[in-house]
Protein backbone atom coordinates (compact mmCIF):
# COMPACT_ATOMS: atom_id res chain seq x y z
CA UNK A 1 0.00 0.00 0.00
CA UNK A 2 2.89 2.12 -0.02
CA UNK A 3 3.34 2.72 -3.58
CA UNK A 4 0.26 4.51 -4.06
CA UNK A 5 -0.20 5.91 -0.44
CA UNK A 6 -2.55 9.30 -1.89
CA UNK A 7 -4.91 6.10 -3.86
CA UNK A 8 -5.14 4.37 -0.26
CA UNK A 9 -5.46 7.60 1.04
CA UNK A 10 -8.09 9.59 -0.84
CA UNK A 11 -9.97 6.28 -1.31
CA UNK A 12 -10.17 5.08 2.43
CA UNK A 13 -10.67 8.97 3.59
CA UNK A 14 -13.58 9.42 0.93
CA UNK A 15 -15.17 6.12 1.38
CA UNK A 16 -15.67 7.10 5.57
CA UNK A 17 -16.70 10.85 4.84
CA UNK A 18 -19.72 9.40 2.39
CA UNK A 19 -20.58 6.50 4.69
CA UNK A 20 -20.42 8.62 8.01
CA UNK A 21 -22.72 11.59 6.03
CA UNK A 22 -25.32 8.87 4.92
CA UNK A 23 -25.55 7.72 8.73
CA UNK A 24 -25.91 10.99 9.55
CA UNK A 25 -28.65 11.45 7.16
CA UNK A 26 -30.89 8.28 8.06
CA UNK A 27 -30.15 8.60 11.79
CA UNK A 28 -31.27 12.18 11.73
CA UNK A 29 -34.20 12.69 8.80
CA UNK A 30 -37.27 10.77 7.87
CA UNK A 31 -37.42 9.56 4.32
CA UNK A 32 -38.23 12.80 1.95
CA UNK A 33 -38.00 14.88 4.78
CA UNK A 34 -36.17 18.06 3.82
CA UNK A 35 -33.78 21.01 5.63
CA UNK A 36 -33.53 24.45 3.90
CA UNK A 37 -29.98 25.34 4.46
CA UNK A 38 -30.50 28.04 1.86
CA UNK A 39 -33.85 28.50 0.99
CA UNK A 40 -35.09 27.60 -2.47
CA UNK A 41 -31.01 26.88 -3.32
CA UNK A 42 -29.47 24.18 -1.06
CA UNK A 43 -31.12 21.74 1.23
CA UNK A 44 -30.52 18.86 2.52
CA UNK A 45 -33.38 16.21 1.24
CA UNK A 46 -33.27 12.29 2.18
CA UNK A 47 -34.18 10.34 -0.47
CA UNK A 48 -33.42 6.72 -1.93
CA UNK A 49 -31.96 5.93 -5.46
CA UNK A 50 -32.61 2.37 -6.90
CA UNK A 51 -30.63 3.44 -10.00
CA UNK A 52 -27.44 5.31 -11.49
CA UNK A 53 -26.80 9.05 -12.03
CA UNK A 54 -30.07 11.03 -12.33
CA UNK A 55 -32.59 7.99 -11.43
CA UNK A 56 -30.84 6.38 -14.84
CA UNK A 57 -31.67 2.76 -14.55
CA UNK A 58 -33.82 2.48 -11.71
CA UNK A 59 -34.20 -0.63 -10.42
CA UNK A 60 -31.39 -2.39 -12.11
CA UNK A 61 -30.12 -5.39 -9.88
CA UNK A 62 -26.53 -5.19 -12.02
CA UNK A 63 -25.54 -1.57 -10.76
CA UNK A 64 -24.21 -3.02 -7.73
CA UNK A 65 -22.24 -5.60 -9.61
CA UNK A 66 -20.96 -2.96 -11.97
CA UNK A 67 -19.82 -1.04 -8.84
CA UNK A 68 -18.26 -4.03 -7.42
CA UNK A 69 -16.43 -4.67 -10.54
CA UNK A 70 -15.18 -0.73 -11.03
CA UNK A 71 -13.86 -1.14 -7.35
CA UNK A 72 -12.36 -4.46 -7.75
CA UNK A 73 -10.55 -3.40 -11.30
CA UNK A 74 -9.58 0.15 -9.38
CA UNK A 75 -7.75 -2.08 -6.28
CA UNK A 76 -5.91 -4.04 -8.66
CA UNK A 77 -4.59 -0.91 -10.83
CA UNK A 78 -3.21 0.32 -7.62
CA UNK A 79 -1.65 -2.30 -6.03
CA UNK A 80 -0.65 -4.55 -8.85
CA UNK A 81 0.48 -1.67 -11.50
CA UNK A 82 3.13 0.85 -11.55
CA UNK A 83 3.31 3.67 -8.84
CA UNK A 84 0.92 6.49 -10.63
CA UNK A 85 1.28 10.41 -10.88
CA UNK A 86 -0.16 11.90 -7.60
CA UNK A 87 -2.68 13.52 -9.39
CA UNK A 88 -3.65 10.10 -10.88
CA UNK A 89 -3.39 8.19 -7.53
CA UNK A 90 -5.78 10.89 -5.77
CA UNK A 91 -8.10 11.07 -8.82
CA UNK A 92 -8.70 7.10 -8.94
CA UNK A 93 -8.78 6.85 -5.44
CA UNK A 94 -11.43 9.07 -5.11
CA UNK A 95 -13.28 7.28 -7.88
CA UNK A 96 -12.95 4.54 -6.11
CA UNK A 97 -14.40 6.14 -2.59
CA UNK A 98 -17.32 6.85 -4.67
CA UNK A 99 -17.78 3.59 -6.33
CA UNK A 100 -17.46 1.85 -3.15
CA UNK A 101 -19.83 4.11 -1.19
CA UNK A 102 -22.60 3.87 -3.16
CA UNK A 103 -21.88 0.20 -4.09
CA UNK A 104 -21.79 -0.79 -0.62
CA UNK A 105 -25.13 0.96 -0.19
CA UNK A 106 -26.62 -0.42 -3.03
CA UNK A 107 -25.81 -4.69 -1.89
CA UNK A 108 -26.59 -3.62 1.68
CA UNK A 109 -29.89 -1.64 1.38
CA UNK A 110 -30.81 -2.14 -2.56
CA UNK A 111 -30.76 1.66 -3.21
CA UNK A 112 -28.52 4.69 -2.29
CA UNK A 113 -28.63 7.34 0.20
CA UNK A 114 -29.09 10.57 -1.45
CA UNK A 115 -29.29 14.28 0.22
CA UNK A 116 -27.56 17.25 -1.42
CA UNK A 117 -30.32 18.96 -3.11
CA UNK A 118 -29.74 22.13 -5.69
CA UNK A 119 -32.86 23.32 -6.07
CA UNK A 120 -31.63 26.77 -7.61
CA UNK A 121 -31.14 24.66 -10.68
CA UNK A 122 -33.23 21.48 -10.03
CA UNK A 123 -30.33 19.50 -10.28
CA UNK A 124 -30.91 15.82 -9.05
CA UNK A 125 -30.56 14.76 -5.14
CA UNK A 126 -26.96 13.19 -4.88
CA UNK A 127 -24.36 12.36 -1.92
CA UNK A 128 -20.82 12.73 -1.51
CA UNK A 129 -19.97 9.41 -3.38
CA UNK A 130 -20.80 11.33 -6.87
CA UNK A 131 -19.16 14.28 -5.80
CA UNK A 132 -16.11 12.22 -4.76
CA UNK A 133 -16.21 10.66 -8.42
CA UNK A 134 -16.90 14.11 -10.11
CA UNK A 135 -13.78 15.52 -7.93
CA UNK A 136 -11.92 12.01 -8.96
CA UNK A 137 -12.27 12.93 -12.61
CA UNK A 138 -11.14 16.79 -12.67
CA UNK A 139 -7.94 15.42 -11.16
CA UNK A 140 -7.51 12.76 -14.31
CA UNK A 141 -8.33 15.74 -16.21
CA UNK A 142 -5.51 17.70 -14.58
CA UNK A 143 -2.98 14.49 -14.64
CA UNK A 144 -3.40 14.32 -18.08
CA UNK A 145 -2.89 17.75 -18.73
CA UNK A 146 0.52 17.56 -16.99
CA UNK A 147 1.44 15.08 -19.31
CA UNK A 148 1.23 17.08 -22.07
CA UNK A 149 3.16 20.15 -20.88
CA UNK A 150 5.59 17.75 -19.71
CA UNK A 151 6.39 16.34 -23.29
CA UNK A 152 6.16 20.06 -24.11
CA UNK A 153 3.34 19.49 -26.58
CA UNK A 154 0.31 21.37 -26.67
CA UNK A 155 -3.15 20.63 -28.12
CA UNK A 156 -3.23 24.79 -28.78
CA UNK A 157 -2.65 25.09 -32.34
Amino acid sequence: MTKNRLFWIAASLGLFLDHLTKFWIVQTFRLYETWPLWSGVFHFTYVRNTGAAFSMFTGAVWLRWLSLLVSIALMAYAWFGSRLPRWEQVGWGLILAGALGNGIDRFIAGSVVDFLDFRLIQFPVFNLADVFINIGIVCLLIASLQKVDSKGESDRK
